[in-house]
């Protein structure tokens, strides 16, 4: 099947000095596959996932900017819920503007520079969500369990250490993808996906990789398990206070403080644990690229609205910065 597909890859876009075996320092560029298979599905895919990534810009820039304008939202889960906004969009970014010039592209390739960037970026920022998440479960679990000391154990310096840490550890977590320069390519250079990954690329080496895939393991466990137990952890925590609350007026209104993050955990866990921590045989190309739409394009615009946009208190900070600049528009004319 793979050689039929290669094959078929291969009549497509000829067969050009970017598509000879040779030395990886030496490629220029490789052919990303995308959704070529399906060309009558192109144009509507454009067209769907251009709206996607203007939601996505336009709710996390929102997000953001009531935050910065709004000082009843400048509170630690705000905080980090900025982090989380910049986060989406960056990672959108770096993956969707490529995605759609290729759907309307006749070569639909990508650079190996700019593929290797992707991949840096990918993981650096997957890494980063992962203990970003952790973090807004443990502001919960504080906020939660420990209500009267909530501002002392979350004070600024504290969010301000955590939101460092935070991205220091995705950093160090992401130089895996440095080892890929050291490991040569084989042709026909054709990436079977929507954008560069380092799963992805696992199965383009011509070497050994069961360092690599051991490396992937452990950093994996590291990355993408430890986070996700210090998340369950701490919901077990606040189950456990919640149950003992006495009215159920007060039960309601602090699972509601729990449920934007809950479903913003699943989706991003339940895609990110599929598509990772999995044998390399069990492989399938076309349900990567469902998996990877939804993570990398329609996750990251669905956070907005989930955890913040339909938030009283995001709605009340909207239509006080609304009333504000209607104010000044009006002094101003």
């Amino acid at each position: 099947m793979w050689g039929l597909l290669v094959s078929s890859h291969l009549n497509r876009y000829g067969s050009g000095a970017g598509m000879r075996p040779q030395n990886s320092s030496s490629i220029t560029e490789l052919v990303l596959v995308g959704f070529s298979d399906h060309p009558q599905a192109e144009i509507p895919l454009f067209l769907l996932f251009s709206l996607v990534y203007l939601a996505n810009c336009l709710g996390n820039t929102a997000v953001i900017t009531l935050v910065a304008l709004d000082p009843s939202l400048q509170t630690p889960m705000y905080f980090f819920l900025c982090h989380l906004a910049f986060l989406n969009g960056f990672f959108s970014t770096v993956v969707t503007p490529k995605m759609l010039f290729n759907f309307l592209a006749s070569r639909k390739v990508i650079s190996y520079p700019f593929c290797l960037a992707q991949t840096y970026l990918t993981l650096f920022l997957e890494s980063t969500e992962c203990f970003l998440l952790a973090v807004m479960a443990i502001d919960r679990y504080v906020a939660i369990c420990y209500p009267l000391r909530y501002l002392l154990i979350i004070s600024w310096t504290v969010c301000t250490a955590l939101a460092v840490a935070v991205w220091v550890i995705g950093f160090c977590a992401s130089v895996i993808p440095l080892y890929i320069t050291i490991l040569p390519l084989c042709g026909p250079y054709i990436v079977d996906y929507l954008f560069c990954e380092l799963p992805v690329l696992l199965h383009m080496f011509c070497a050994d990789t069961s360092l690599l895939e051991s490396t992937m393991a452990v950093g994996g466990a590291g990355t993408v398990l430890f986070p996700f137990l210090l998340i369950v952890l701490s919901y077990l925590r606040i189950l456990v206070a919640v149950l003992r609350i006495d009215s159920a007026e007060g039960r309601k209104k602090a699972f509601s403080t729990c449920a934007s993050h809950l479903a913003v955990v699943t989706i991003y866990y339940g895609t990110g644990l599929i598509r990772y921590l999995r044998p390399k045989s069990l492989y399938s190309a076309e349900g990567d690229k469902l998996i990877s739409v939804f993570y990398a394009v329609i996750g990251p615009a669905m956070n907005p609205f989930i955890y913040s946009l339909r938030n009283k208190e995001v709605q009340g900070a909207m239509r006080r910065v609304i009333e504000r600049y209607q104010k000044c528009t009006r002094i101003t004319f």
